[in-house]
């Protein structure tokens, strides 16, 4: 069993990008009730990729915890 879980990340303040620890998370846009589809974005040997649904310009920083990320207020924790 994996030790942590996936990521969700969103750009409501619609910044110009978001620097993340993670390179597979899931990307939800802007919060709920204006998020897409939760999307599952690996970003495989590259180190930045862009949403498609949404746009956001995503960055890996490997100093950044896996679930964290720069502005810290676009990690989204899903409440049950």
């Amino acid at each position: 069993m994996a030790d942590h879980g996936t990521p969700h990340f969103h750009n409501q303040p619609g910044v110009a990008y978001v620097r993340i620890g993670a390179k597979e998370f899931m990307c939800i846009g802007a919060l709920p009730p204006g998020d897409h589809p939760h999307i599952f974005i690996d970003m495989g040997d590259v180190d930045d990729v862009v949403c498609p649904y949404c746009s956001t310009h995503y960055i890996y920083d490997p100093l950044l915890e896996h679930d964290a990320c720069v502005p810290p207020e676009c990690a989204f924790a899903a409440t049950v």
